[in-house]
């Protein structure tokens, strides 16, 4: 029987390397993710797509920009291009058309084109599935590629956005300067079974309970497990 993504994932994945945490504090790291965990048992993406190709142009036009706008932006040009061929085939001005209610929207139609073309030439109109192979096209950074990764392949990778870095600092679960550190830090001391949908319980936790301005502590599941010393309780 042939091994499904996340078994691929997890055979091809290196170890993980660095310092890890204390007894103490892995005790507490793990009753963090199985809190989230039972809140929020089969987290989603909450943006909108069709396939792995749709999911790519939509965490692509989500840069700077919220999933709700992306979402009203994209049912209309997905009905029109939900693949690479037909996207290239749309053109740049008809795709900037469509999403020009989404920020950055001249450079996003420009990145989501080029790609598209690139996914035809060299992938045979398939969205890859390494890192390596995904952030060469264009618009696409490590983020991006890692939420396509997770969300359409079900690898076990985290993809450190502002709501991620914002929590796993504030918790800490682990710290850093940049989201490169950070997601060196959360693959290191998350635990396993816990790491293919961590991406989405941290965004999602800091989307709507560790607000930046002023987070919900009333409301948050692990409060009492947060050294944040800006708790609101």
């Amino acid at each position: 029987m042939a091994e499904t993504n996340t078994q691929s994932a997890r055979a091809a994945k290196k170890p993980r390397a660095g310092r890890r945490p204390s007894p103490a504090e892995a005790a507490r790291i793990e009753e963090i993710f199985a809190r989230l965990s039972a809140a929020n048992p089969h987290p989603r993406s909450e943006l909108q797509y069709k396939n792995s190709f749709t999911l790519l142009v939509a965490v692509v036009l989500s840069a700077q920009a919220t999933d709700a706008g992306v979402n009203k932006a994209t049912p209309a040009l997905f009905a029109l291009a939900d693949t690479p061929a037909k996207m290239a085939a749309l053109g740049e001005e008809r795709v900037r058309d469509l999403v020009k209610t989404i920020g950055l929207y001249r450079a996003k139609a420009k990145n989501i084109v080029a790609l598209s073309r690139l996914l035809v030439e060299r992938h045979g109109g398939e969205v890859p599935r390494t890192l390596e192979e995904l952030t060469a096209l264009p618009g696409v950074g490590r983020k991006t590629a890692n939420v396509v990764l997770n969300v359409a392949f079900h690898q076990p990778v985290i993809a450190v956005d502002t709501h991620i870095f914002r929590v796993s600092n504030r918790l800490p679960l682990a710290t850093g300067k940049t989201p490169e550190q950070v997601e060196a830090g959360l693959e290191r001391v998350v635990p396993e079974k816990y790491l293919l949908h961590a991406h989405h319980w941290l965004i999602l936790h800091g989307r709507y309970v560790c607000k930046a301005r002023k987070p919900d502590c009333p409301r948050c599941v692990v409060a009492d497990l947060c050294r944040f010393k800006g708790k609101t309780i």
